[in-house]
């Protein structure tokens, strides 16, 4: 009687060790990712240190500006154009990220689904041009 309680604890572990190398593999890659990361991370952090040349000069401890001198003064003029890069980006990358929700239901859509999205890539196209023709995108 004895030993067949013991049999079934030793079945019990081996069948709860059979799970866990299941487990442990199930998590392997997670943790291999995880892992990786961390040293990369590391790595990154560091290697400015050990590799970076130190010779300070009076333009390298300057504040950066966006290519322009630090300003003197916070409530100085800034450029409109920055603004109309910014408000243009945030529009066109607004309805690009209105391509991915499409793209991941594009068999469920049918052929609706393809001609909806293509006259809403028209619609894109021709504000792209009419940016372009009107010289939105040049800098000069």
């Amino acid at each position: 009687m004895v030993a067949l309680a013991g049999r079934g604890i030793t079945d019990r572990r081996e069948r709860a060790g059979c799970h866990m190398d299941g487990l442990l593999a199930d998590y392997l890659p997670l943790i291999v990712f995880i892992g990786v990361s961390l040293v990369i991370a590391v790595a990154l952090l560091v290697a400015p240190f050990i590799v970076a040349y130190n010779s300070p000069d009076p333009e390298k401890l300057s504040a950066y500006e966006c290519g322009f001198n630090a300003f003197d003064d916070a409530r100085m003029k800034f450029d409109v154009r920055f603004y109309l890069v910014a408000i243009l980006f945030i529009i066109f990358d607004l309805e690009v990220a209105f391509l991915f929700p499409w793209a991941i239901t594009f068999g469920e859509l049918g052929w609706f689904g393809f001609w909806s999205m293509m006259a809403f890539l028209g619609v894109l196209t021709v504000g792209f041009v009419y940016e372009w023709r009107k010289g939105a995108l040049e800098w000069d």
